[in-house]
């Protein structure tokens, strides 16, 4: 059996696996889950904790574990991982060591997904833009969630290879009057201006502190749940300005995912993934985001092309982390 995990900054998704499954279009095998939990990350003091309460189920009990892979968010450096936005560290050693897992792997959460997207079926996403795919050209993933995550999958030496990026941390690149405005006050607040400042929950906040100079009627910036607010005021149309923020937030998606899409020579596709895109379908399918996506002069042309799809399956990263294990442990 396989153990997998998903280790992100508000959730954690853990699922035990049975390695045979069928075959994707891409020739990955599927591994069939057998049993998954939903955890929030900081009701535990560290992910070994959260591993023995998962493998802790009366149905669990005694299962023999032959390797393990787990979908870290933050950089991944050999056999251990620190979180980006939890105060955690991940040991490879540790958990093998704690759970009598002779293999274990780790894995950037994007990397994670990129796996997964090589296994997911049709159902599991919706399609932005048809394009005409390459069936071995590149691949690019980008996840806005509590973070903003961004991976890319080479097809070499006859497979398809997933790799990890920390481009969610590069620099934000204003496109128009409203973004430099946004960018100014970013640098102002932070020091810098990085993407996931304005492509996360609290990129969303950000945009709506913007907007609304004289505070808005409906939800406060320092709200705990003010994406959640900020997300439904708009797709609702409760507040002008909230739609305007919304659309902000959409239009530099978009601009990012086509920024990758360049950057990869995504042929074979753009994935859009994480939290937020299944909550605000509504504003992905406007056309606000396809336009941004293909406004890159002179290629427009080869953008137009690039099939871009919405990742449905909440549960990508934990998907990834299997097929990794049941193809490289």
């Amino acid at each position: 059996m396989l153990l997998a995990g998903d280790v992100g900054g508000t959730k954690t998704f853990i699922g035990l696996y049975d390695a045979g499954g069928p075959r994707s279009s891409r020739h990955i095998v599927r591994p069939r889950q057998v049993a998954t939990c939903e955890y929030s990350t900081l009701d535990h003091p560290g992910v070994v904790s959260m591993l023995r309460a998962f493998l802790a189920q009366p149905a669990l009990a005694n299962v023999p574990i032959g390797a393990a892979t787990l979908g870290v968010a933050g950089p991944v450096l050999g056999p251990t991982a620190r979180l980006t936005n939890v105060p955690w560290s991940v040991d490879a050693y540790e958990i093998g060591s704690a759970l009598n897992i002779e293999r274990v792997g780790l894995l950037n959460d994007l990397e994670a997904m990129a796996w997964g997207t090589l296994a997911l079926e049709e159902a599991e996403s919706l399609t932005l833009q048809k394009g005409s795919p390459e069936a071995t050209g590149n691949i690019a993933v980008i996840a806005a969630g509590t973070g903003l995550g961004e991976a890319f999958v080479h097809f070499v030496n006859r497979r398809f290879e997933p790799y990890a990026s920390e481009g969610g941390h590069a620099d934000f690149a204003a496109r128009n009057e409203e973004e430099i405005a946004l960018l100014r006050d970013l640098v102002e607040r932070y020091g810098r201006a990085e993407v996931e400042q304005v492509l996360s929950g609290r990129g969303l906040v950000n945009i709506h502190r913007v907007t609304h100079r004289s505070g808005c009627p409906i939800v406060h910036a320092y709200d705990y749940d003010a994406p959640a607010r900020i997300s439904d005021a708009a797709l609702d149309h409760r507040c002008d300005l909230c739609v305007k923020a919304m659309n902000m937030f959409v239009e530099a998606y978009g601009a990012e995912a086509g920024n990758l899409a360049l950057r990869t020579v995504a042929t074979g596709g753009v994935f859009v993934a994480g939290g937020i895109a299944p909550r605000i379908l509504p504003a992905l399918t406007n056309g606000r985001f396809l336009s941004a996506f293909r406004s890159k002069a002179p290629f427009e042309a080869m953008l137009s092309k690039v099939p871009v799809k919405v990742v449905l399956n909440p549960e990508l990263g934990l998907l990834g982390a299997a097929v990794h294990a049941a193809t490289h442990l």
